[in-house]
């Protein structure tokens, strides 16, 4: 397999090195061709992605399918715009001369993608790509194997292995083989934090530039003015879409003291309204996608006290949607990103307590804040970092094109989305050109006191 990898690698070295991705008009046509394969293969790609991890055809639609096509049909439209140099201003001391900042490809990328959204998170990274004029070497995850053996057929069907290929295997054995032997011109990552600062680890004896999509323990804050019936909706809708399995999913929740009980009644109640007196039974909810998972999010249900849910099926990989009260920070469920259908509930009497306990699991994916009271917004978006959010909403910030989207700290670094994908894959090359006349003295030696002097005068 290693000597695959090689060939491989030197093939889209040798594909980037002949110029051929370097044009608009061929960056054009290949996002085209990207576009209809995907087209063509929606109905399979629906199957597989149910087959994969019991997705309903509309949580994979809309989660994964939907948000490829916004992004590459933006990068389409756009393309020729963000492909241009852009001028910006040259400091009267450097006159006569113009600059500009001149977007080229970075060379040969790698993205490796997870399990919880299999298609999306190869995908709309692979879009960036290939509209900066990169080659790719694109490796699905291995625990979604029909995905990632239908996205494999897609792309060997449709562009030539030296501009766009696809590694398959396990991510454990696969990826050293992918970037310890190669200096990939950017790496692209999607998954946890562990295996994200091996990824990193690789990559530093090449000085490989790495964008990491991590996760961690998003909080969900519902603040006494807010609209509970809506916050109830969106919470539980966030929490529960995908089962769960979304790295910006509301992970745990913060309710003030005196709006909890109502605000959980209402909770009970939008579960019941979604998926009925028994969710295993629902055509409108997940699956968890393997054993192992499984049994970890299990071990979970022992924390707190029950409100609503517990129930599980080993043999159907199916957990209903639980919340668990009187939770403390000391709880297992507490401990790392739960990623699964169980909300954990904190309650707080003071604005300080939570950020006291949002630090205690600092620089969060995400962030979701419920209140009509811009005072306490500004006070919570000022005193707390994390890579995005939303006010009165959940996990819906991600699908705006217009938002870079990425994390911070613990939860990652690198940006993208939109024309913040161009520019992540691409090398904004800064440029002057300056006349050859006139050429002042006043920089060259010998220097003395009235240079000097002029030189603090201009700079």
């Amino acid at each position: 397999m290693a000597q695959d990898i090689n060939q491989l690698f030197q093939d889209q070295r040798s594909y980037f090195d002949s110029g051929a991705t370097r044009t608009t008009l061929f960056r054009l046509k290949q996002l085209r061709a990207l576009k209809h394969m995907v087209k063509d293969q929606e109905e399979a790609l629906l199957e597989a992605l149910c087959k994969d991890s019991g997705k309903p055809a509309f949580e994979a639609y809309t989660g994964e399918i939907g948000l490829f096509y916004e992004e590459v049909n933006r990068s389409i439209t756009h393309l020729q715009s963000w492909v241009k140099p852009k001028k910006v201003s040259t400091p009267m001391v450097l006159e006569p001369a113009k600059s500009w900042i001149q977007p080229e490809p970075k060379g040969v990328v790698l993205i490796l993608g997870p399990w919880n959204y299999p298609f999306h998170l190869i995908m709309i990274p692979l879009v960036g790509a290939m509209a900066a004029g990169n080659c790719a070497m694109v490796k699905p995850s291995e625990q979604t194997p029909r995905t990632a053996a239908l996205i494999q057929s897609m792309i060997e069907n449709t562009f030539e292995p030296g501009y766009v290929t696809v590694v398959r295997g396990s991510g454990a054995e696969v990826g050293p083989k992918l970037i310890q032997p190669h200096r990939f011109d950017h790496i692209f990552f999607t998954g946890s934090a562990a295996v994200g600062k091996e990824i990193l680890a690789m990559a530093a004896p090449h000085l490989t530039p790495v964008t990491l999509e991590l996760g961690g323990k998003s909080p969900a804050i519902v603040a006494e003015d807010a609209n509970l019936e809506v916050a109830a909706r969106r919470i539980i809708w966030a929490k529960c879409y995908n089962a769960g399995q979304t790295c910006i999913a509301p992970d745990y929740l913060l309710v003030h003291q005196k709006v909890k009980d109502e605000l959980l009644r209402h909770m009970v109640e939008v579960i019941h309204s979604f998926y009925g007196p028994n969710p295993s039974k629902s055509d409108s909810y997940s699956r968890i996608v393997n054993q192992r998972r499984f049994d970890k999010l299990v071990g979970y249900l022992s924390d707190g006290t029950l409100v609503t849910g517990g129930e599980v099926d080993r043999d159907q990989l199916f957990i209903a949607p639980t919340i668990l009260d009187e939770i403390t920070l000391e709880d297992g469920v507490m401990q790392e990103e739960i990623f699964g259908p169980i909300l954990p509930v904190i309650t707080f009497s003071e604005l300080h307590q939570v950020v006291e306990t949002v630090r205690q699991h600092r620089y969060p994916l995400s962030l979701y804040l419920f209140t009509e009271n811009r005072q306490i917004e500004k006070m919570i978006i000022e005193s707390l970092e994390f890579g995005g959010g939303c006010i009165n909403n959940c996990i819906v910030h991600q699908v705006n094109p217009h938002l870079p989207f990425g994390g911070i700290g613990n939860s990652g670094m690198g940006r993208y989305h939109g024309e913040a994908s161009f520019q992540l894959f691409s090398n904004m090359k800064a440029m002057m050109r300056s006349c050859a006349w006139p050429d002042p003295s006043l920089r060259y030696a010998p220097y003395d006191d009235e240079k000097l002097s002029l030189a603090k005068l201009l700079l």
